[in-house]
Parts: structure tokens; sequence; C-alpha cells
């Protein structure tokens, strides 16, 4: 069973989402510079940033309680306490297009910078420390902490995933098929690394060792954009953008489709909320929830 919230006006646009340490969901309105919570009760709070163009992108809940996320439109790395109080900090390197962000094994939170081809850190205190990648041009785009300790993080220009250990070095897998264009990722619960292809139309995962799998949709139009990890088993659910639709990928590659309201919602982040259901952010101005187990 699919509902639908309105949080916004079609177009100021549910982007990034996670659930809150408070229960609640929490998405960035990517168009309108705000954040939003959506309770379990259904009321919905939305909360302004300082800036109108800050175009908050994507968001993780932090190790201090408190909800992170990137700001691409101001190049700055933002936080908001459940009691809606916000503040942002600045990267070193100017316009470096920040956009993945997450919680690291050390403590801190770690973002991807697209623009700067580098991997950002910031601790709760709001330092920042920058780790340039090997190479130009590679767009790190997602961002997410792996079973290993390290950072993992697609490089969608590039064509590969990417590793960083915490005080070593950085490791770059490349993908089997050209033009994959990898975004987001997550650690799966087989203790490998999936992704997925938004360019090829595939799901890939790459275990501890480096060693890559991909799985073609059925339409391999559909763009895939935003994954999670099933909470209740090894598989993972991911947004079809292109599609309008959600999809779940099994650990050994099988696949479901559920098809959302709308076919031209434009489905982006997703996270699973304490009620147990999975929510979806939908460009339309929506949040989808998705009753897993009526469906």
């Amino acid at each position: 069973m699919i509902s639908l919230t309105q949080l916004t006006d079609p177009g100021q646009g549910p982007y990034g989402m996670t659930q809150g340490p408070d229960g609640a969901v929490w998405t960035t309105l990517v168009h309108s510079g705000e954040i939003a919570r959506l309770g379990m009760d259904g009321r919905v709070d939305r909360y302004g940033l300082d800036a109108p163009g800050s175009k908050p992108t994507v968001i993780t809940q932090g190790p201090d309680g408190a909800l992170w996320f990137s700001r691409y439109g101001d190049h700055r790395i933002g936080r908001i306490g459940t009691d809606g109080r916000a503040s942002s900090y600045t990267p070193p390197t100017p316009e470096s297009g920040p956009y993945g962000i997450t919680p690291g094994p050390d403590g801190a939170v770690w973002f991807t910078q697209m623009n700067a081809d580098r991997i950002g850190r910031v601790d709760m205190a709001g330092g920042i420390t920058e780790y340039p990648l090997p190479e130009r041009g590679t767009y790190p785009s997602a961002i997410a902490a792996g079973p290993d300790g390290a950072l993992w993080f697609t490089l969608n220009q590039a064509n590969a995933v990417g590793r960083l250990v915490p005080g070593g070095g950085t490791t770059v897998f490349p993908l089997p098929t050209e033009g994959a264009a990898p975004v987001g990722i997550t650690q799966g619960g087989d203790g490998a690394m999936w992704f997925v292809e938004i360019g090829a139309g595939q799901i890939g995962r790459v275990s501890m060792e480096g060693e890559v799998t991909e799985y073609a949709l059925p339409d391999r139009s559909a763009r895939p954009h935003a994954l999670v990890a099933d909470p209740a088993g090894a598989g993972c659910w991911f947004t079809q953008w292109a599609a309008g639709s959600v999809g779940y990928i099994g650990a050994d590659g099988g696949l479901r489709e559920y098809a959302l309201p709308s076919g031209t919602s434009e489905p982006h982040g997703l996270a699973f909320g304490a009620d147990g259901a999975l929510y979806v952010a939908l460009e339309s101005g929506h949040v989808a929830r998705l009753d897993l187990r009526a469906a």
C-alpha cells in the first residue's frame, strides 16, 4: 500500500532523505532552501535556512544527534538540530560542490566535493579537512561508510567506485560497464557495498576486495538514483527517477519493482521511518510512504 503526503508545491523538490534520531523522516527541499520534518503522526514542519538559494541536497543523521546535509547551492555543509536550529560550515576549497554526506567510523561526518575532486571531513566542532583524489574530473557523488572502517564513494565521471581509509590512502575500482555513471551507494546487509548506475540502468555490488558485480534492470532507461539498505534483510531499495518507481534488489540479484502513484513524480532520496515503512522523496512535492507489510 502506498500513501502520499504533500510537503511543498511541485518543483520545490523533496530530494535527500534520512531517518532522524527522533524517529521522524527528514528531507531536503532543494529548490526552496528548507529542511522538512515528517513525523510518524503525519505532522509536517518546515525550517528555512539562511540562504534560499543554498540548495540543501543530501542529508544524514550525524554522530551528535543532529541532521547534517550538503548545501550544493552555496558550497557549504549544514547542520540542523531536531529543534530546527540550523548552522553551516564552509570548506576551504571555494565552490567545491558538496553533495554526498555520511557519518564516518571516526565520529565525524564525511562528504564529497563534486567540483573539486575531493573528499571532505567535518568534525563535530565544524573543523573541515579535505582529501584530494588521485585524478581530476572524477565527479565524486554519493558516499557511505563501509563495514571495513573505510569510506566508499561513487566517481560519477570516472566510471568507478572509490575507497578512502581515514589516515590512509585511496583506492579506485573501475566498473565493467562504460558510461555507468554511478551515483547512490550504501552498505548492504551482506557485507558489501551496493550502488546504482544511473547511466547504464544497472545496480552494482562491490566486495571489500574490490570485486564488482552488475545487475541490469528490466528498464535500462529507468535512471536509478539513490538506494538504502533494507533493515530486515540483505537487500537494498532504490529509486528509479525516470520510471517513477522504486525497486528492490536481493543479495542474489533478484529484482522487484513498485510503481508510484504518478509516473512523473521523479523519486529521488529514500529512507526507512521508525514505523518500518519506506519513505520516498518525490519532486512532485510529495513524500510517498510504502507499507512493505501490505506491498
